[in-house]
């Protein structure tokens, strides 16, 4: 059996399934063949993947060069803009990848606000980039709305939220600023093929469950990581059943499970999706207006004496090739994990307060009262036509119950038009609903309606983080549009009177599984790796990092905990004084012990190695903020490779995209916690009270081509332990001296 590698994931209370799939996660890179089969993940990625030897098919863990179909930036583009001007970049390599479209503060009409959108609506201009103004909606809709987001295809934004495009099988995943500038300027990122998990939905939902419901059950239910950094494949029999907003809540939502992907098959319900809109939209041509906005590209309306061109994306034709080309799950393909939820069992459920890891039934939730203050339907998670329907189904005849205020926005003014021409916009307002523009606003705590201190809130939207929608000392719930509806007429958390408590599911849990592990015993010594298999290296780029080693024993290491708050907006701060300050908040000694260490590296080492003092450390390595000097402070205190049983994925890109080589052995990591942590454990120090432990006489050494870490004890002679090899996107990267270097001599 192949036993695919791993991204970061794992919180402090780790299932024994996941200590296993992490045992046997790092072994080296394999070549699709026959018996070797891809998932539909890595299918997908093959085809959007650029510079690899010829024959090569991608598996979860490479590190891959992808040229993605389309890069979506919102209200964070002029950020983007001044990273690809800093780049001495003045053409866009293809002015059809990227779309801008404002969205996220759309209410606020200062002058500096509207100067930026300005600014970045003539950038859209000169380069003939797609451009959709405040007002138009989220980014997010607007991608699935208008065929960016495609089955079958990949496509990446500069927000977390981009895993929404598996709804329509569509693989979308976050990337960071600096990537989305670099992509402006030579088409392509790095990127690792993340572990792939499979979730099968079974059976059928209950009436008055919704996919709503489905994620966040999953999220509050499997709340042990399991899917952290992982990309989600959905399949079993209750899918046919999920409408196609529903599979798009579900996808956006699988970012908050800790997912950095979650696709969709591509199937019947599909397509007869997009054919719908394809009449939707013929509909709307003929009866619509042309656009205002030249720069928005609206088709124009048709003319029933002339023929026009049918619109760039969402046409027959290329549904037809979507449905002809979709990619499958190969026979025997591996799965890091097999999750399975029971539909027919769920109930509809309630997130929180304040966190998405908590999930109660609501029959459970009404038992005890929770008066609220505000209620939301707003956000690209489950502000649709369909949304917005089940809410007016709830309120009409009905008022806001008095002392509750409830705010709605359309996913997008397409959206809007469809909602009002129902009829259902206006019974929401007639209820008593207070309207916004389409946008995101109080989903992140922007404008008008935000929670104030004390007060409870209950929303349509994605996150409940403590303080996201307004004052921290607000408890925030998630719920479906229908439960959100009926909370804000009645004043408590409650669901529509329609809603049958009698007739639901007899569970208050549903039934879930984990049907599939890795075995434990799996990847516990590095494989033979012929010379042939030997990975290619770029001329600069070592065949071996070396060095003494530092060891910090913890899990979920934070950013903040490796470089302060306080020092991350001194954009003066040199290299010496980030070497300074490095881990200052985790262990102030830690600054001074790989200053000694440095001291005692070879003057003249051989060609073929990097010396250096390698740090070691647990799960999640790099959690929190998205502060790119926790990577470069590491590396200027003389760390050029860090060695953890996982990585968070932001500060992996920083990482990687600034030079730091990150490696992955859950087996080491393991036995240096058995050998040196307190009771054997993470997260309470060594055994003799310091919070880095640097062994006497030991030394590491890490072989790139084949894969491999190799760890000297003196005395107790060494043992080697498995982890990946590095990749060619990482070499070319790091001999370039990091990111911007690389698109430098890429132009």
């Amino acid at each position: 059996m192949v036993h695919l590698p791993r991204l970061a994931r794992v919180g402090p209370q780790r299932l024994a399934f996941i200590q296993s799939q992490a045992r046997s996660s790092l072994t080296p890179r394999f070549y699709a063949t026959v018996s070797n089969p891809q998932t539909v993940i890595e299918k997908i990625v093959q085809k959007y993947a650029v510079d690899l030897p010829e024959g090569t098919k991608v598996r979860a863990g490479d590190y891959v060069m992808i040229k993605p179909e389309h890069v979506m930036t919102h209200d964070n583009t002029g950020p983007v803009i001044s990273k690809f001007l800093s780049l001495s970049c003045s053409k866009l390599d293809n002015p059809r990848q990227p779309v801008f479209t404002l969205d996220h503060d759309v209410q606020n009409k200062s002058e500096t606000n509207q100067n930026k959108y300005k600014k970045i609506e003539a950038f859209a201009k000169q380069h003939n980039v797609d451009f959709y103004p405040a007002g138009r909606g989220i980014g997010h809709q607007i991608i699935v709305e208008e065929g960016y987001a495609w089955p079958g295809k990949m496509v990446v934004a500069s927000d977390s939220h981009s895993n929404h495009y598996g709804g329509v099988g569509c693989l979308g995943t976050a990337i960071v600023r600096t990537d989305a500038a670099g992509i402006w300027a030579t088409g392509k990122f790095w990127w690792q093929i993340p572990r792939v998990v499979s979730v099968s939905l079974d059976g059928k939902l209950s009436p008055g469950v919704t996919g709503k419901d489905v994620i966040v059950a999953l999220a509050g239910l499997f709340n042990k990581d399991e899917v952290l950094n992982a990309a989600i494949e959905f399949t079993g029999s209750g899918i046919e059943h999920l409408t196609i907003d529903e599979r798009l809540t579900i996808a956006n939502m699988t970012t908050e499970w800790g997912a950095v992907a979650g696709v969709f098959p591509i199937d019947k319900k599909l397509e007869e999706w997009y054919q719908g809109i394809f009449k939707k939209n013929e509909l709307r041509r003929f009866l619509s207006h042309p656009a205002t906005s030249a720069l928005a590209p609206v088709p124009e309306p048709s003319d029933p004496t002339k023929s026009t061109p049918t619109h760039p994306r969402l046409n027959p034709e290329r549904l037809e090739d979507a449905i002809a080309n979709r990619p499958t799950a190969d026979e025997g393909a591996q799965y890091a994990a097999r999750l399975s939820l029971d539909l027919s069992t769920l109930v509809p459920h309630v997130s929180g307060p304040n966190s998405v890891k908590v999930a109660t039934a609501l029959p459970k939730l009404q038992e005890t009262p929770i008066k609220i203050n505000k209620a939301y339907l707003v956000s690209c998670t489950n502000s649709r036509a369909s949304d917005i329907a089940a809410a007016a189904d709830v309120l009409r005849g009905k008022k806001v119950a008095p002392g509750v205020e409830f705010y709605i926005a359309a996913a997008s003014s397409r959206v809007q038009e469809d909602a009002e021409a129902s009829g259902d916009w206006q019974a929401l307002v007639d209820a008593g609903a207070k309207t916004l523009p389409a946008g995101c606003g109080p989903c992140i705590g922007l404008g008008v309606g935000l929670l104030e201190k004390g007060e409870v809130g209950i929303s349509a939207t994605n996150r409940n983080y403590k303080g996201r929608m307004g004052s921290p000392e607000a408890l925030t719930y998630l719920a479906s549009p229908a439960v959100v509806a009926a909370s804000a007429a009645k004043g408590v958390i409650c669901g529509p009177d329609s809603l049958d408590l009698d007739a639901l599911p007899k569970y208050e849990h549903p039934k879930i599984s984990i049907i599939e592990e890795a075995s434990e015993s799996a990847a516990a010594s590095p494989a033979e790796v012929d010379e042939a298999s030997l990975e290619p290296l770029l001329d600069g780029f070592p065949a071996y990092f070396e060095g003494p080693l530092l060891f910090a024993p913890q899990d979920n290491l934070t950013t903040d905990g490796m470089y302060p708050g306080k020092y991350t907006y001194q954009d003066d701060i040199t290299p010496e004084r980030q070497a300074e300050v490095v881990m200052e908040n985790y262990d102030p000694e830690f600054a001074a012990i790989a200053r000694d260490l440095r001291g005692q590296l070879p003057s003249a080492p051989e060609s073929s190695t990097r010396p250096g003092a390698i740090l070691l450390s647990g799960y999640n390595f790099g959690t929190g903020s998205s502060r790119e000097q926790a990577a470069t402070a590491i590396k200027n205190a003389g760390i050029p490779l860090v060695i953890c049983g996982s990585f968070g994925d932001i500060f992996k890109r920083n990482s990687i995209n600034n030079g730091l080589i990150l490696v992955e052995s859950p087996s080491l990591i393991k036995d240096m916690t058995e050998r040196f942590a307190k009771d054997g454990a993470r997260g309470q120090g060594s055994k003799d009270g310091k919070l880095t432990v640097v062994p006497e006489g030991w030394k590491i050494k890490v072989d790139t081509r084949r894969g491999g870490v190799t760890v000297s004890m003196g005395s107790e002679g060494e043992k080697t332990y498995p982890a990946a090899k590095v990749g060619r996107s990482v070499q070319e990267l790091w001999v370039n001296g990091g990111l911007e270097g690389f698109i430098k001599a890429s132009l």
